[in-house]
């Protein structure tokens, strides 16, 4: 039986649906089983940057948070301590204050932080855990790009969104005969599109890991307007892009202080306003934006998250410190944090893949 500790919780990065269940479970196993103490760090990292954003973290600050998203802790995707923003004079500066966040700790009196988050916010984990502090962490992003697990909650919930999105556009789409350009989350990785456009009945599938050629778009849709009703439903990810052509950008890593990333957006319109020079038929592009990140998580979602919040426990029970908890094989086990740094792609050549072009599906190579 491990002694009482003191720790530490964060949620960095964009919220994702699921956040709240795996808090709870943390607390409430933490607190009956082990009679740990928990401290709210509030806004991510910021609240080990930035004084006075820490709380008590107890029993009842989880009553009533299992259906709710986003997180009661609340989030940035800015606070990178190895890369913190910080105003001096009329601009802005990048500095190193992660000795500071070190001492923050020290000073708050924990034994150990969690940190829940996508692949930035547990880098910085595994970054801080080479400095020497002690860090568990656990995987969360819509994307579900993350190596190191199976799956990460807050996927299931996102793509139920978009899948119920997708199924509304074509009954509009087929009464206007219009194509309908969907623009779906997914900055390097497609499984969000990938997934919620077979579950959609998306004709056309565009993902970052398949360049796509226009021409073969026109030509899936001039195949289907021979038909009585001639609409098309083509799905799209942020990260996507035409055959030789680049990302769309909508601001610069210098236009957003602390980020350290590009702010993608537009794919959509990218590639309607490609397709607009082949084709006579309405287009319209709709982006579902952060509706994809928003509301009651699903229940697959509030499991895993769940599942997840309460193995951590057993990770610093065991000293297993540098890890973060992982679903493999439908079991939660401790893995590396270093794993977090390995980002994973949709397979062009995989099965889910193969099996959409077999019932027709284009993506556009």
């Amino acid at each position: 039986m491990t002694r009482p500790l003191r720790l530490g919780v964060l949620t960095g990065g964009g919220d994702c649906p699921g956040l709240n269940a795996l808090i709870r479970g943390l607390v409430r196993r933490g607190a009956h089983e082990f009679g740990h103490e928990f401290v709210g760090i509030e806004n991510g990292y910021m609240g080990l940057c930035e004084p006075e954003l820490v709380r008590p973290l107890g029993v009842e600050d989880t009553r009533g948070i299992l259906p709710k998203g986003g997180t009661i802790l609340g989030t940035s995707n800015r606070a990178n301590p190895f890369a913190y923003a910080l105003r001096e004079g009329d601009h802005w500066v990048e500095r190193d204050v992660s000795d500071r966040v070190l001492r923050r700790c020290e000073e708050l009196g924990l034994d150990g932080l969690v940190t829940i988050g996508g692949d930035g916010t547990l880098s910085i984990g595994h970054r801080l855990a080479e400095k020497g502090l002690k860090v568990v962490g656990c995987p969360k992003t819509i994307d579900n790009d993350l190596s190191g697990t199976d799956q990460t909650f807050g996927f299931d919930t996102a793509r139920l969104i978009v899948t119920e999105a997708l199924d509304r556009l074509h009954s509009t789409a087929e009464s206007h005969d219009r194509v309908m350009v969907v623009e779906i989350m997914g900055r390097h990785a497609g499984f969000l599109t990938l997934d919620s456009g077979i579950a959609g009945g998306a004709d056309v599938i565009l993902l970052p890991e398949i360049p796509y050629r226009v021409e073969s778009i026109v030509e899936k849709i001039r195949r289907r307007a021979t038909r009585r009703r001639s609409f098309s439903i083509i799905a799209i990810s942020e990260g996507a892009f035409p055959e030789g052509g680049t990302l769309a950008v909508m601001e610069k890593a210098e236009d957003i202080p602390g980020r350290g990333v590009v702010r993608l957006g537009g794919a959509g319109k990218v590639c309607a306003d490609l397709l607009a020079r082949h084709i006579d038929a309405e287009i319209r592009v709709t982006v579902l934006g952060h509706l994809q990140r928003g509301g009651s998580p699903s229940a697959a979602d509030r499991v895993l998250a769940t599942r997840y919040g309460c193995k951590v426990l057993d990770l610093v029970r065991d000293g297993q410190w540098g890890h973060m908890v992982a679903l493999r094989n439908n079991a939660i086990v401790a893995v590396p944090l270093s794993e977090s740094r390995k980002e994973r792609r949709v397979d062009p050549h995989g099965e889910l893949v193969r099996f959409a072009k077999s019932m027709g599906i284009g993506f556009g190579d």
